[in-house]
């Protein structure tokens, strides 16, 4: 098992026990809105750290905005496997440009 589905594993066992004194389980308390800005929040420290060009505070806010990212999708019933799928996908269409313009067009 990679680290990842390890991660989301532990955050679906949170959400269900909703152990006190559990950060996971207290975002899952405060609901999607409070789980959303913790994604932006760390989206945002992880770009800062990028302009910094801090290699340790890059990965380490990399960590926390994948965390987050995680406890989002556990919320709203998204796996880890469905973004791999999705992944998979855009892979096959990695050598054909036109089409991956089709598709998104703002790339």
């Amino acid at each position: 098992m990679n680290s990842i589905q390890a991660e989301y594993d532990v955050i679906l066992e949170r959400k269900k026990l909703k152990e006190e004194g559990s950060y996971t389980a207290y975002l899952f308390d405060k609901g999607i809105d409070k789980i959303l800005k913790k994604v932006g929040e760390e989206c945002t420290e992880m770009i800062i750290a990028a302009k910094n060009d801090s290699k340790e505070e890059i990965i380490f806010e990399t960590a926390d905005l994948i965390y987050h990212t995680l406890v989002m999708l556990a919320d709203r019933g998204i796996t880890p496997g469905d973004i791999e799928s999705e992944l998979q996908k855009r892979a096959a269409k990695r050598k054909n440009l036109k089409e991956f313009h089709q598709v998104d067009k703002n790339s």
